[in-house]
């Protein structure tokens, strides 16, 4: 079966982290017989990340400005419609997650099983030693329980950037993509709508450099801020 699947992976100042990533995933390529495509967004990045890519020949669209998370991986959603990708994978540029676990997420969609499949650290407690900070741990089950109230269906690791989308999603993201707080908005958006989400549990390791996109969770005014964006979701009208 010949699958076109493209890994996309958002980047803001990875010089430290980006090289081995991308190595990382060509030498699983030629190990395991896959043909896993990358596209790096380099998100305005300050340090050299860019040079970097250009130094090393890995594929990427370097971005004028920074635009944020939610902006960068919109750009390789797009990137993917454009190009008629069967299937996207995204993937962090810090060394969080795992290659040999892309497999286990796009495995659901290749079954007809979800239309986007979420790697997870949280539902089977074994998967992965690195489960993230206790105050992150306490804000994503928080935000797991507003999602399950307001929708009926419970995503455990609501904030996982770790996740494979088919062509549907692929052209749903593509048209439209929150800048902020991307993974949980969208989770209860597709949820909302009926698509099939599903989570599977994953390996992640503890980033090594950089830092997170997600820097404010023990700040009152973020979880404000994404429990108003859940619900505006769910009682948005649709065209």
């Amino acid at each position: 079966m010949n699958e076109k699947i493209l890994i996309i992976i958002p980047a803001y100042n990875e010089e430290k982290s980006i090289l081995r990533v991308y190595n990382g995933i060509i030498n699983y390529n030629k190990e395991n017989d896959t043909n896993y495509d990358v596209i790096v967004i380099n998100d305005g990045s300050i340090d050299n990340t860019k040079q970097i890519c250009q130094q090393n020949n890995i594929p990427v669209i370097n971005l004028v400005q920074n635009l944020g998370i939610g902006g960068a991986v919109q750009t390789g959603y797009k990137y993917a419609y454009e190009n008629g990708y069967d299937y996207a994978i995204q993937y962090d540029g810090d060394g969080q997650h795992e290659i040999a676990c892309a497999k286990d997420i796009l495995d659901p969609l290749r079954n007809d099983e979800a239309d986007i499949c979420v790697g997870s650290r949280f539902i089977d407690k074994n998967a992965s030693e690195f489960k993230s900070s206790t105050a992150r741990r306490i804000g994503i089950r928080i935000i797991s329980d507003l999602i399950k109230l307001t929708t009926g269906k419970r995503v455990y690791d609501v904030t996982s950037g770790f996740r494979a989308a088919n062509k549907k999603i692929i052209e749903q993201f593509a048209c439209a993509y929150p800048l902020e707080y991307p993974e949980p908005v969208t989770n209860a958006e597709l949820l909302k709508k009926g698509f099939r989400v599903r989570e599977v549990p994953v390996q992640m390791h503890e980033r090594e450099t950089g830092q997170s996109s997600i820097h404010t969770w023990k700040n009152v005014y973020f979880m404000i801020n994404i429990f108003l964006s859940i619900v505006v979701v769910m009682f948005r009208r649709e065209k």
